[in-house]
């Protein structure tokens, strides 16, 4: 790719990762990740079994500082950015963790009324009445003053769905959203996750290793590669699967099948 050409695609991008180095003291886990995410993409984050995905993604949010690197939302430097840029920053994020993060203690209306008490000035009536209504987007009106200990496991992914979008994020991002799930609770979630997409016009990054998620909702990816330590495939995985020559990607996304057809 000429430089040009670099430049036209990062000008539309809503993240930018450059040159991004992940690991723990002198152990590295992937180096040199360079990749941009589009406004309104779902960009899959996928690879083997410990190669960094969640990391990656911890990066990505400032739970882990990058060894070298940096991540921008367009054009602000978010690895550069000082604890009160950050805060900022944190109002355009939604993050739904692998278990959940919820407060057992909590209803799931309180649940998803938290980022608005930290992050807003809105009263308790208000901050009520929004929490109702994203358990309502989600399909959990009427279990609003259950605990989390009282729903189902696919419907304790979709609480946490509806918290991570109690501020309205510009950017989602999930660690394993179907983890735990069966077939049809996971399809749910991948349709629930479309739908929220296109009705907010929201960006999302997701790690997982689910074949059938990252082909119905995906439209972007980067593929990590454990032993090389770096990126070694990106884009569509649909386009993927049908056209990528590298053996280890077309094993993932075929699960050592080959390609279809073959």
């Amino acid at each position: 790719m000429n430089s040009e050409s670099a430049t036209e695609i990062e000008a539309e991008a809503q993240i930018t990762v450059r040159n991004l180095t992940l690991g723990y003291g002198s152990v590295v886990l992937m180096r040199d990740l360079n990749f941009t995410v589009k406004r309104g993409d779902v960009f899959i984050i996928m690879g083997a079994s410990g190669c960094g995905k969640s990391t990656l993604l911890r990066n990505m949010i400032g739970l882990i500082e990058p060894s070298e690197g940096e991540v921008f939302y367009e054009k602000a430097n978010f690895t550069r950015s000082d604890a009160e840029e950050r805060r900022s920053f944190f109002h355009r994020f939604g993050v739904l963790y692998q278990s959940g993060g919820l407060w057992s203690s909590l209803t799931l209306a309180e649940n998803v009324a938290l980022p608005l008490e930290e992050y807003t000035d809105l009263g308790p009536i208000e901050i009520r009445e929004i929490a109702l209504f994203k358990l309502a987007l989600v399909g959990l009106n009427g279990f609003e003053d259950y605990y989390p200990s009282q729903i189902s496991g696919g419907m304790r992914k979709r609480l946490g769905l509806a918290r991570a979008i109690a501020l309205d994020p510009e950017v989602l991002f999930f660690d394993e959203p179907s983890a735990g799930l069966d077939p049809i609770s996971s399809r749910r979630l991948d349709d629930l996750i479309l739908a929220l997409r296109d009705s907010l016009g929201t960006t999302v990054v997701a790690v997982t290793h689910e074949l059938p998620s990252i082909f119905t909702i995906g439209n972007n990816s980067i593929f990590l590669d454990a032993e090389t330590k770096t990126a070694i495939a990106g884009g569509d995985p649909k386009e993927l699967l049908a056209h990528c020559q590298n053996a280890k990607v077309r094993e993932f996304l075929t699960r050592g099948e080959g390609r279809p057809g073959e």
